[in-house]
């Protein structure tokens, strides 16, 4: 993954560190020693860190774990500064294979807390006082209360009834079961997006840039669950042919970075295929070609600074699962084939979404759900 460390592989799923985490950890380590405090205090509290994050890739691995369950594979497990994203394959659309799924993680967090707490129950008899709690501020003196608290926090925040947190799953879980999918996910946005709004509302009245960050995080991921929903629902029943794009311009691999670049200022696109003898060999985006204009000559040679082409996709799959690849690899387009093999198209998100956009206008005019397939029947 760009801009991430591979940190290692556990029950066949990889987990990565981006760099923004090791800027975290860095922070911390010189935000105690400008405050004052010893070595020692700073390594504990780099280390409690680092077990607060080690708990975090436990949460996901319960997501993980429990989406196996179902037949729903993780691609990986990426830590941020933020938290951890565990990268599913797709979303379990049985209400209660999603409920499980979604409270696989919180679960984590209060078995974690609840070991730490039948450990003092074991060895002193009591429970460690939440008002002798030093947090971040005395690692040394009280990291494993900190730890234990922290996961209770953990648990309690991600149980709030807002995308993208698993609260909001949870809550869209249990409204499918007596509404449609599409509908439970609007209601479980809206209230998202209501907390967000409660959240960002007192962020200001407090001054808290902490609150106002955790608004808008809730606002756009409630939003961004809705769009994707509706994306799903839309696309269910449409073959890939019906969206694939047939008028595009292409590249060879002999022709030049130059060639590109006249490519590039001439139309639209800014995602080129490589095709050979009918075949796409390659893909050469704009972001790539930027990159090799910094590092090659304009007589370059594209075939050699192209991104290997992704495995095509056949024109009579489901047009909601050729996404679901299209996502998951973080491709810019898929070449689109027939039965014989041959190149008939591409696919990329661009065109979905514009298809989108026009189904959502025909809806606000006469009132009935958006129909990619009706947009798309003549190309069938």
């Amino acid at each position: 993954m760009g801009g991430s460390l591979r940190v290692g592989r556990f029950v066949g799923i990889d987990v990565f560190l981006h760099w923004t985490f090791l800027l975290l950890i860095a922070g911390a380590f010189v935000y105690y020693v400008l405050s004052g405090n010893d070595l020692a205090t700073a390594l504990a509290g780099v280390g409690l860190i680092l077990a607060v994050f080690a708990c975090v890739v436990l949460h996901e691995y319960g997501h993980a774990l429990a989406a196996r369950r179902y037949g729903v594979p993780t691609r990986d497990i990426t830590l941020y500064p933020i938290g951890g994203v565990a990268r599913l394959e797709r979303i379990p659309e049985k209400p209660r294979q999603e409920l499980v799924v979604a409270l696989a993680g919180p679960a984590v967090n209060f078995v974690v807390a609840g070991l730490i707490a039948g450990g003092y129950l074991v060895t002193r008899g009591s429970l460690p006082d939440f008002n002798e709690f030093g947090g971040l501020a005395a690692p040394a003196d009280y990291f494993l209360p900190s730890l234990m608290w922290i996961n209770v926090a953990l648990l309690v925040f991600n149980l709030l009834p807002a995308f993208p947190m698993d609260g909001g799953r949870v809550l869209r879980a249990l409204l499918a079961l007596k509404l449609d999918y599409p509908r439970a996910t609007q209601i479980a946005a809206s209230v998202g997006q209501g907390m967000a709004i409660v959240f960002g509302f007192f962020g200001l009245i407090q001054f808290n840039p902490f609150l106002l960050f955790i608004a808008l995080f809730v606002y756009l991921g409630a939003q961004q669950e809705s769009s994707a929903t509706q994306l799903r629902v839309a696309t269910r029943g449409v073959h890939v042919r019906q969206a694939m794009v047939t008028d595009y311009h292409d590249l060879h691999p002999w022709q030049t970075l130059q060639d590109a670049v006249d490519l590039l200022l001439a139309v639209s696109e800014q995602d080129f295929p490589v095709i050979q003898d009918g075949q796409m060999v390659g893909v050469l985006t704009r972001k790539r070609l930027v990159q090799a204009l910094s590092e090659q000559t304009m007589q370059t040679r594209v075939q050699q600074v192209m991104l290997p082409a992704p495995a095509p996709v056949n024109a009579g799959n489901m047009l909601d699962q050729a996404l679901e690849r299209l996502q998951a690899d973080d491709v810019s387009m898929l070449p689109v084939v027939d039965q014989e093999g041959a190149l008939v198209g591409l696919l990329t998100l661009e065109n979905v979404g514009e298809m989108m956009m026009l189904a959502s206008a025909m809806r606000r005019r006469t009132g009935m759900a958006p129909s990619l397939d009706s947009l798309a029947e003549g190309r069938s």
